[in-house]
């Protein structure tokens, strides 16, 4: 047992203070990752500042049709909000394919964000890692890699961002709002996660002492789903998944919003296959070739090249129903 102290905050700003005030300190809240790492000895905080009773639970549509989610609401109660179900669906079906149900009554939306990579190197303090001890080394890109990125990895980390909820949220568009020592900034969902390159010790953009406070969706622009492709039927993380957003307008495609998820350090919109898709018809063919566009920079490992044809075949399979629920199609 290593000791650690424990503050309980009571508003926001307070949380800030409080993490100012406590070097070594880490936010609190539904701890399914944290604790974990903790207990494997990757996480060693000085301070453990509980922000699960903090006002931050709420889901509130606001003017004009967006939704703000709060950083504290559980990802049981986001799956199940009527709004979540009815206008972005591959948000609720991402949050039901992630975990048990026991997590999600526990897991917060701000937790989920920031929870770290399943690579059994980073969490084995005895193995060497570039992102729990930077310049260490990173053995998984010659030894167990099968579960790894194939997309914008680098020769410091191959990890993947083990989300299933962030990779829907990156596909919808969602903003991070956060709250600091220097006050409230916004930053796109797609720019909060970090790319490895040479600091793979950094997960997120996220600077000390900032706070999630809410994330935000803009209104809905179509239909979306979500798929994940595992090992097993429940309970594992996605070898790959997709997340897809798509307005059909008399056969061709008006707006669309693509990410993948379990390829990368990063959920990775995939901004590429969205070019392609825009002002295009509608069709498999479409769908595969813009799947084409982003995967063409993919850059297997040796034990994980099967992830590529799965990604585009994933996306192509998504995309097509999506597309027939847009026109009244059969799927």
């Amino acid at each position: 047992m290593r000791p650690f102290a424990y503050v309980r905050a009571h508003s926001p700003a307070e949380a800030v203070e409080e993490y100012a005030a406590h070097p070594g300190a880490r936010f609190l809240a539904g701890g399914t990752n944290l604790t974990d790492l903790m207990k494997l000895g990757v996480e060693t905080p000085q301070t453990l500042i509980d922000v699960s009773r903090l006002p931050l639970d709420r889901v509130e549509t606001l003017p004009g049709g967006a939704l703000r989610i709060g950083a504290a609401v559980r990802n049981s109660d986001l799956a199940a909000h009527p709004v979540v179900r009815e206008r972005y669906p591959a948000l609720s079906q991402a949050l039901l394919a992630g975990a048990s149900g026991q997590l999600r009554n526990m897991a917060t939306t701000a937790g989920n964000l920031m929870q770290r990579t399943r690579c059994t190197y980073f969490q084995d303090p005895a193995k060497p890692c570039n992102k729990r001890l930077p310049g260490s080394g990173c053995p998984a890109g010659e030894g167990v890699h099968r579960d790894l990125a194939v997309l914008g990895h680098s020769e410091r980390c191959v990890a993947t961002h083990p989300s299933d909820m962030a990779v829907a949220m990156a596909a919808l568009g969602a903003t991070v709002h956060l709250l600091g020592p220097e006050g409230e900034r916004a930053l796109p969902l797609t720019g909060f996660h970090r790319l490895p390159g040479d600091r793979p010790e950094r997960d997120t953009e996220i600077l000390p002492g900032e706070l999630i406070t809410a994330v935000e969706l803009p209104p809905p622009m179509g239909v979306s789903a979500y798929r994940k492709a595992r090992d097993r039927a429940s309970y594992a993380f996605a070898l790959v998944s997709v997340a897809a957003v798509l307005d059909v307008r008399d056969g061709i495609v008006h707006d669309a919003g693509l990410a993948f998820g379990g390829v990368a350090h990063r959920p990775w919109r995939a901004d590429a296959a969205e070019t392609v898709l825009l002002g295009a018809p509608a069709t498999p063919d479409t769908f595969a070739q813009a799947a084409e566009a982003e995967l063409v920079h993919a850059r297997p490992l040796r034990d994980n090249g099967f992830k590529v044809p799965l990604a585009r075949n994933l996306a192509v399979d998504v995309l097509t129903a999506l597309a027939a629920r847009a026109t009244g199609a059969p799927a």
